[in-house]
């Protein structure tokens, strides 16, 4: 059972593990909104899981921590449950799904587990991880369905509320729902008015879907760049607290995933992975009625695959208007490159690239199309542009992509 006991007991213990994690305000993020972040993406091992890993491994009984344990993750909670056995000096078995991100698995090599990569999502890595802890006899660590995991992650919440006692409002991300389920109880039963939302993935909505169906549900498939969260099927143990402490859970797009870890890293300075971001995602663009309210958004993890970076941040910058093409249908003639280029230059914008196609069939033999990239501030400039080329009678054909 959960108890505020239990996650009390947890942050004692974990003194000489975690980091107590900076809250820092982020006035820039929702100019209606007084918002701070949660900084767990700052968190040893790079993400909150290592909380819940090491408090469930320092309970185990001495005979359980002789077989040593095994659990399945993404890849924030194996390196949390590696470095656990590790100070623990007992051996670990990590299944991973082989999609993970070539960087949480060697790290979690790194902290000295054994990893097993497995074909599918992080519910087909569970499955074959629980077939192994019967056949070899591990304790298993679960995730999140474990109240005492649960707990582990709760002192995030009881650490919120020392740095900031008068929030009002707490975003989470919520994948299998153990940060959630342990920071909504811990922030419940000190400070019931503060509203507590989870926010997921929209091509990964379990839990969102088991609150809406009223029971725990099972996902076909999940679809998001947020690997962290990418959850078939949310806890037992989780949707029951859910369901009781969670004020309600919203989802984000890919792209305002992106967008959010962008404006992380340009205002901020800090860096966070997909998963990470979706509470400042759900904030920034207001999936929550957070106008005038103080704020805090957890951001869960920092470990992003560095290899897909630079297409998160392209995905960003196309989000927030700052990276933007244009198709022009042109007369095939001296000069027409010139004009539309002095006019995008007059706008302030920035011509990156230029592609000329005089080739599609669906245009008329004098003619061409006329593909330009280009770098904006936002939006509002994009529109700018757009009107003044109008204005000097070029035919836009395509609308900003």
């Amino acid at each position: 059972m959960l108890t505020l006991d239990k996650i009390y007991h947890a942050a004692y213990v974990l003194k000489s593990v975690a980091r107590k994690t900076d809250l820092i305000a982020a006035p820039g993020l929702n100019a209606e909104s007084e918002i701070y972040l949660k900084t767990e993406n700052l968190q040893v091992t790079g993400s909150f899981k290592v909380r819940g890993a090491y408090y469930k491994i320092s309970q185990l009984t001495a005979d359980e921590k002789a077989k040593g344990v095994i659990a399945s993750s993404a890849g924030n909670h194996a390196q949390g449950v590696a470095l656990a056995a590790q100070r623990s000096n007992i051996p670990s078995v990590i299944c991973m799904p082989d999609g993970a991100p070539i960087s949480k698995v060697e790290a979690t090599k790194a902290y000295g587990a054994q990893v097993c990569l497995v074909k599918g999502a992080y519910d087909d890595a569970y499955d074959y991880a629980c077939k192994l802890q019967k056949e070899k006899g591990y304790t298993f660590i679960h995730p999140f369905n474990d109240a005492e995991v649960i707990a582990g992650q709760g002192t995030v919440g009881l650490e919120i509320l020392d740095q900031l006692p008068d929030v009002e409002v707490v975003l989470v991300p919520v994948g299998g729902g153990g940060l959630i389920s342990g920071v909504a109880y811990a922030i419940k039963h000190l400070h019931p008015e503060c509203k507590v939302y989870g926010v997921q993935a929209a091509g990964a909505p379990s839990m969102r879907d088991s609150v809406q169906k009223h029971e725990a549900i099972t996902l076909d498939g999940v679809a998001t760049f947020a690997d962290g969260i990418a959850v078939k099927h949310p806890g037992d143990l989780t949707y029951e607290l859910v369901s009781e402490y969670v004020d309600g859970i919203v989802t984000v797009t890919d792209d305002e995933i992106a967008a959010a870890v962008l404006a992380l890293m340009e205002r901020q300075k800090l860096v966070t992975e997909g998963a990470g971001a979706v509470s400042v995602a759900a904030a920034m663009y207001n999936k929550v009625d957070i106008k005038g309210k103080k704020t805090v958004c957890l951001l869960s993890g920092g470990n992003i695959d560095v290899n897909i970076l630079s297409r998160v941040i392209t995905r960003g910058l196309v989000m927030a208007g700052r990276n933007s093409t244009l198709t022009i249908e042109l007369e095939d003639k001296p000069g027409q490159l010139s004009g539309v280029s002095d006019i995008i230059s007059r706008c302030g914008g920035n011509v990156v690239s230029v592609h000329h196609n005089q080739s599609d069939t669906n245009m008329a033999i004098t003619s061409c199309y006329l593909r330009v990239g280009m770098e904006t501030r936002d939006h509002a400039q994009v529109e700018q542009i757009k009107q003044e080329l109008a204005k000097a009678g070029f035919k836009l054909v395509a609308n900003q992509q």
